[in-house]
């Protein structure tokens, strides 16, 4: 916590290195325990689906590749 008692919100940009790495499942736990305490719960739903909606796209991308060259 910081000394003023008042918990320092993760930036967006942070919010969304924290949910790429979810993704991943690769996470230190020192990281891990940082980012459960600093990042707004709002952010992390945004960036989950903005993460799945990447997701998806990467993979319509390549199975379109694939069945084009099929």
């Amino acid at each position: 916590m910081e000394p003023d008692g008042e918990r320092r919100q993760a930036s967006f940009l942070a919010t969304m290195k924290a949910v790429f790495w979810s993704f991943f499942g690769v996470r230190k736990r020192k990281d891990y325990e940082r980012d459960a305490a600093n990042l707004n719960p709002v952010h992390v739903i945004v960036g989950g689906l903005i993460g799945v909606l990447v997701f998806i796209g990467i993979l319509m991308l390549a199975v379109r590749l694939a069945v084009g060259r099929a």
